[in-house]
């Protein structure tokens, strides 16, 4: 198989962390890992622990084009890692495979999915990430819009929810003047 990043290489067979088969490419590195590999692998060492040695940000590479498959040439799917990432992996949906460019592996361990990386790729997972993007967007509006006082309406708002009359208090709250009858 050639290389779908650099299209330089031949893809040879190697090991992720020196454990989990993949396809190694050896001019830029990037690697094609099967996703059947990855969990048979994830099945018999329960819990792993991938630590991350890199400290501070995690220079990765990302082909910002579309991708083809090296085995099957369909074109591969890009998805989305962490809402605190840009950053997109590239997966094959025929093949059930991943393609990881240099330090994704990296950066994958540092934000701790090493040992979830399969869930990535779930509808789960995505709708998850753009849930959370849509809520820290609405949370910079309110900040914009309250300014000083969001903290005080945002604590305000919270222990309403545990009230068990809110709809009453929220009826006291709108009326231009609820003393009068």
């Amino acid at each position: 198989m050639k290389c779908t990043a650099c299209g330089n290489a031949d893809l040879k067979p190697s090991y992720l962390e020196g454990m989990i088969p993949c396809h190694t490419c050896e001019s830029c590195s990037g690697n094609l890992l099967m996703l059947t590999d990855y969990l048979r692998w994830l099945e018999q060492n329960d819990n792993p622990e991938f630590v991350s040695e890199a400290m501070g940000e995690v220079e990765a590479e990302e082909s910002e084009k579309a991708l083809i498959c090296p085995k099957t040439g369909g074109i591969m799917t890009k998805y989305k890692i962490a809402v605190d990432s840009d950053h997109r992996l590239d997966y094959s949906p025929r093949l059930n495979a991943v393609w990881m460019d240099d330090g994704e592996w990296e950066l994958i361990k540092q934000k701790g999915l090493a040992g979830r990386l399969n869930q990535v790729f779930t509808d789960h997972w995505q709708k998850g990430l753009v849930s959370q993007e849509s809520a820290e967007i609405l949370a910079a509006l309110y900040e914009r819009k309250f300014g000083e006082h969001y903290p005080e309406i945002k604590a305000f708002r919270a222990k309403l929810e545990q009230y068990p009359q809110k709809h009453e208090v929220l009826a006291y709250l709108m009326a231009d003047d609820p003393y009068e009858a």
